[in-house]
């Protein structure tokens, strides 16, 4: 009689490629999911420009599902909101540097604070890159308005105590970015080079007037 030949042991499968996880993450993971969206958020929204970054795209540059992007912050518009807020995060201090003294310092305080935060290159690049998304949709304006008037005009008016509160917080402001940007920018010579001293100098008498001048 013949010997009968067992049959050969199945091959182990090959495994599967994990697949990009969907839904809700446990929860010791989801603050560092959050950020995650976030920083591919401030870099799809810097590198397109709003119209052109989508949620899919932020999702797939965080490596999560597009649910997970609704589910931490809601729609588009909402997730972009989310990034100026981070990105603009260390200029919405500057209402404690006008409270740090005399108000007849208060200028050269305000002026000394925004000007620290621009020429910082950590915290000027993501501003920068915010900003040259918030100025090219009306929508992504909006909120950029919306966050600047609400989180730090109004507060900066807050600490004024005078007539016209509001709109000397705005002209100062003005005053602030305008400088900022033909600098930092545009890069206007001999704008773009002085010393910053020099500027703080010669900018922060106008912002002091701004304030709190009749």
């Amino acid at each position: 009689m013949s010997e009968i030949t067992p049959p050969a042991a199945n091959p182990p499968a090959a495994k599967e490629p994990k697949a990009r996880r969907r839904g809700r993450p446990p929860r010791a993971e989801s603050a560092d999911t959050r950020d995650r969206i976030l920083t591919a958020a401030r870099e799809e929204f810097s590198q397109r420009g709003y119209e052109k970054t989508s949620v899919r795209g932020i999702a797939k540059a965080a490596g999560v599902d597009s649910a997970l992007v609704h589910h931490y912050f809601g729609t588009k518009e909402q997730v972009f909101e989310a990034a100026v807020e981070v990105a603009f995060a260390p200029a919405l201090d500057a209402p404690n540097a006008l409270a740090d003294g005399p108000l007849d310092g208060v200028g050269e305080r305000l002026t000394r604070f925004v000007f620290g935060v621009w020429d910082n290159p950590t915290t000027r690049t993501p501003l920068l890159a915010i900003l040259r998304s918030a100025v090219n949709n009306e929508t992504a304006t909006a909120v950029f308005r919306r966050l600047v008037a609400a989180q730090l005009l109004r507060r900066i008016a807050a600490q004024l105590d005078l007539p016209d509160a509001e709109l000397r917080a705005e002209l100062a402001a003005a005053q602030l970015v305008g400088t900022a940007m033909m600098r930092y920018v545009i890069k206007l010579e001999p704008l773009a080079s002085a010393d910053l001293e020099q500027i703080i100098a010669r900018v922060a008498p106008v912002v002091q007037g701004h304030l709190t001048n009749p």
